[in-house]
């Protein structure tokens, strides 16, 4: 972390010192319980708590400093030790923007200067961070998001983990409304953006999908001249964003050559291997040759984040054959990103329930079918939310899709998500094929009474519905009657 005094918290921030000027945290943290000594622990408000309440267990732990909206005082009516400032989440975003201008800065002289690379998209952000800095991280000091840290808090959190010998700092961005992304572009100023789709993730909050494009372009709109933006061109939405930005284009694509023409960046001859991970030819700018590449990420959708990483490390300087390299051995690095867990009684588990939309719930419902060959398949699925006046035809559109794929069972969890059960009745899925469960417990209890050894099942839904924990429950081993039953690490499963 690049160590800034209490009185240089307060002038980058224009907030009121209560401190000695001199208090030199050593790390950031917004949950008094992950405080340390040394800490500076931000207080900023939330939808059930206030984090001004917990200032002095923050103490407690070692805090040396708060970040507060206003003075709070301990049992003796003392103050702690605080920079006062209007908004702290904005304050951290001022402090993590003069952060990376510190680390640019000292490392100007150096010949390997600090490279940003900002990663947004309705889907697969995560997993192609995740590959990118699996990557960059044999090439050089790399710093990238702890899980899906993409908002105006947790890309502050990712940036203060950065520090003087930080080579390659990579950045998720999420959004909820035009002008989020761009936020968080000025902030940290990325040399390479990556745009890999417009979806209908959030279409409800954004106010339909254009929204959503108009938002994803902000990221290349933010980059500078000598930048590089790498676009999905399988996507229109965002191949059209080419014209939004002033830095050098980058475009990958899966789909065969048209024209006699191939993006810069290609999968060629994509298959998807007996474990369902793709394998293809990657050709990066430069190279005559192909680079085999043989994933070990479960989806054929998992294509273009491969290429998203490929392209956005070639634009970082890596060489073809290290990329190629690192992607096929890399598995996935965070978790229910199509987990795959094998019980020991045959029962195969895909924990696909991180999150939802229509795009990806489409394209785990396809791997689902495409590994199922030869055994019983079951979607266990729950809600997907924010999608707005989309919501009740988006949920029918997947019920009839698990009908079409031919899955042999479906399980619908939560009256969220009521309208998936009934058209996959309407479609044709009748008797004990299609049941609707009022919560994950009644599921549960439906599941761990009818899988069969050879069985396939995938959990998806959005991540509040919490079919996670379901999916962890269910890859523990069968519990021998009149045992309780294993619970998930995050709690319940009750919907």
């Amino acid at each position: 972390m690049i160590a800034f005094t209490a009185a240089e918290i307060a002038d980058i921030t224009k907030g009121r010192l209560a401190a000695e000027p001199g208090i030199t945290p050593g790390s950031v943290v917004t949950d008094s319980r992950e405080a340390t000594p040394g800490s500076l622990y931000v207080a900023k408000p939330g939808e059930s708590a206030d984090g001004h309440d917990f200032v002095a267990e923050a103490f407690e732990r070692g805090a040396v400093l708060a970040l507060v909206e206003h003075d709070v005082t301990d049992s003796a009516g003392r103050t702690y030790p605080a920079v006062v400032v209007q908004d702290s989440v904005l304050a951290m975003g001022a402090l993590a923007a003069e952060a990376v201008r510190r680390i640019r800065a000292s490392r100007a002289a150096t010949g390997e200067p600090l490279t940003v690379i900002g990663i947004t998209g309705s889907a697969g952000k995560t997993t192609t961070k995740d590959l990118l800095a699996g990557i960059l991280g044999a090439e050089g000091a790399t710093i990238a998001p702890q899980g899906s840290y993409n908002g105006e808090v947790g890309v502050p959190l990712t940036v203060f983990k950065a520090g003087p010998d930080t080579r390659y700092l990579v950045i998720e961005m999420g959004a909820t409304g035009v002008g989020h992304i761009r936020y968080l572009a000025e902030m940290v100023r990325p040399d390479i953006g990556v745009v890999l789709g417009v979806g209908t993730a959030h279409a409800g909050e954004f106010g339909g999908v254009e929204n959503i494009a108009l938002a994803k372009g902000e990221l290349v709109e933010a980059l500078p001249a000598g930048g590089t933006a790498v676009l999905n061109l399988d996507d229109a939405r965002v191949a059209a964003m080419a014209s939004r930005t002033s830095a050098t284009v980058l475009g990958f694509s899966a789909q065969p050559a048209k024209d006699g023409k191939q993006a810069a960046v290609q999968a060629v001859g994509v298959e998807l291997n007996a474990a369902g991970s793709p394998e293809f030819e990657l050709f990066l700018p430069g190279g005559s040759a192909g680079q085999h590449v043989s994933a070990r990420l479960i989806g054929a959708h998992h294509t273009a984040n491969l290429l998203a990483a490929a392209a956005a490390a070639h634009a970082a300087g890596v060489p073809a054959p290290r990329i190629a390299a690192s992607l096929s051995a890399q598995t996935a690095a965070s978790r229910w990103r199509m987990e795959r867990t094998e019980r020991a009684d045959g029962v195969t588990v895909i924990n696909d329930a991180y999150n939802a939309n229509p795009e990806s719930m489409r394209a785990a419902l396809r791997t689902l079918a495409d590994l199922g060959q030869g055994r019983r398949t079951w979607a266990v699925l729950g809600a997907m939310l924010e999608l707005g006046p989309d919501s009740i035809r988006e949920h029918m559109a997947v019920g009839t899709q698990v009908v079409r794929l031919n899955i042999s069972r479906l399980v619908v969890v939560g009256r969220e998500a009521r309208s998936l059960y009934v058209s996959a009745v309407n479609e044709g899925s009748w008797g004990n094929e299609c049941v609707f469960a009022e919560t994950a417990e009644e599921a549960y209890e439906l599941l761990q009474t009818e899988l069969e050894p050879g069985d396939l099942v995938l959990f998806k839904s959005s991540n509040s519905i919490g079919l996670r924990h379901l999916g962890d429950r269910i890859a523990l081993p069968p519990q021998a009657p009149g045992t309780a039953a294993g619970t998930a690490t995050e709690g319940s499963a009750l919907l």
